[in-house]
C-alpha cells in the first residue's frame, strides 16, 4: 500500500509533499491506491459528458460535497463519479441531497443518496428522482417525524418512512412504464438518515432500500450494520412497489460519544465489505482524529482499489 512518509515536524504550512490537513485534525499521508495493483484508470478526471445546449439543467458535475454541524455531531457528505465515468466521459449516477427541515430543536437535518447501475440509461435520473421524492415527503412530513423521533416511536418510524419509500419506488415504476423500461432499467438504491437537530436526542434514523450500505464504526472496528443487524426488517405484504429485490431497511438507534456513522452507495459499500484495506485505512483516519474538513473527506472516500469504478456516494456523522 503506497504511503507517503512522515512529514518533517517544521512547522511549514501542506504544500506539495503529499499532505492534506483539511480543517481540522492530525494531517494525514496522501495515498495513491490501496492494494498491490493500481487501479486502471487515472486519478484524475478525464473527459467530460456531452452536454446538450438545451439540457443544460440536467448537466450533473463531477464531484459535490456537503457539511453541517449541529449540537453533538458532525456531517459530512460527498459524491463523486467513479474512475470509469471519469474517463469515458460519462455523468455521474449518484445523487446526493441533504436538507433541513424546520427550525429550532425540532428542526431534522436528512441526508438521501442513492446509485443506479451504470449500465442501465436511466440511472442517473432515477437516483435523482427517487432522492427528491423521499426528500420532500420528509419534508412534508417533519413535524410528526421529529416528535416521533423524540419519543421513541420505532414502529410508526418504521411504517412512516417505508410507506413514503415505496410511495418514491411506485413513481420510479410509474415512469419505468412511461419510458417502456422493465422496473430494473429505471431505479436507483437508495439510503436515507434522519439526525435531530436538539443536542439532547441523539437518535439516528436510516432507512432505504436497494445497494448500498450502512457501518459504524466505534472503538476502532467497523460493523456492517445491514449484514449482520436482525433490526434492518424486510417490507411486510402488500408487496412494494420498488425494484425486484426491493426490501425496505430500517435502523433506530441511540450513537454513543464517539462513534462513526457511514451511509453509503453501492460504490463504495462494495469494497467496504470486499477490500479489508479500505476498511482498515479508513478506521486509521477515522477512529481517534477529530471529524475531517471537507476536502480531506472527499480525499477519504476516494481512496482507490483496482476493480471499483463506479460513483461512489457517502454521508459520515461523528458524534462528539
Amino acid at each position: 500500500m503506497p504511503v507517503a512518509g512522515a512529514r518533517p515536524g517544521d512547522g511549514s504550512p501542506p504544500g506539495d509533499d503529499g499532505w492534506d490537513s483539511g480543517v481540522s485534525g492530525p494531517p494525514r499521508p496522501a495515498v495513491t491506491h490501496l492494494g498491490d495493483r493500481p487501479p486502471t484508470y487515472a486519478a484524475e478526471p478525464v473527459a467530460l459528458p456531452a452536454a446538450d445546449p438545451a439540457g443544460l439543467a440536467a448537466l450533473t458535475p463531477d464531484t459535490v460535497l456537503e457539511g453541517a454541524q449541529y449540537g453533538g455531531y458532525t456531517l459530512r457528505a460527498a459524491s463523486l463519479r467513479g474512475d470509469s465515468a471519469r474517463f469515458r466521459g460519462e455523468g455521474r449516477r449518484d445523487f446526493l441531497l441533504t436538507a433541513r427541515f424546520g427550525t429550532g430543536p425540532d428542526a431534522l437535518v436528512l441526508v438521501v443518496l442513492a446509485g443506479g447501475d451504470r449500465a442501465a440509461p436511466g440511472a442517473a435520473e432515477a437516483a435523482a428522482e427517487v432522492c427528491r421524492s423521499v426528500a420532500g415527503a420528509v419534508g412534508r412530513s417533519q413535524e410528526r417525524l421529529s416528535q416521533d423521533i423524540r419519543d421513541g416511536r420505532r414502529e410508526a418510524l418504521r411504517s412512516g418512512l417505508q410507506r413514503l419509500t415505496d410511495r418514491g419506488y411506485g413513481q420510479l415504476r410509474a415512469r419505468a412504464a412511461e419510458l417502456g423500461l422493465p422496473q430494473d432499467g429505471y431505479t436507483a438504491g437508495l439510503r436515507g438518515l434522519l439526525l435531530p437537530v436538539d443536542p439532547g436526542c441523539r437518535t439516528r434514523v436510516c432507512f432505504g432500500a436497494g445497494a448500498g450500505g450502512l457501518f459504524r464504526l466505534r472503538d476502532g472496528q467497523w460493523r456492517d450494520l445491514e449484514e449482520s443487524a436482525p433490526v434492518l426488517t424486510p417490507a411486510p405484504a402488500p408487496a412494494p412497489a420498488g425494484p425486484p429485490g426491493f426490501r425496505f431497511r430500517f435502523r433506530a438507534s441511540v450513537a454513543r460519544p464517539g462513534d462513526t456513522l457511514l451511509l453509503c452507495s453501492g460504490g463504495l459499500a462494495d469494497p467496504m465489505r470486499e477490500e479489508e484495506p479500505l476498511s482498515a485505512e479508513l478506521a486509521a483516519r477515522w477512529g481517534d482524529a477529530p471529524p475531517p474538513g471537507l476536502a480531506a473527506f472527499l480525499a477519504d472516500t476516494q481512496l482507490r482499489l483496482k476493480g471499483y469504478a463506479d460513483d461512489r456516494t457517502a454521508a459520515a456523522v461523528w458524534e462528539a
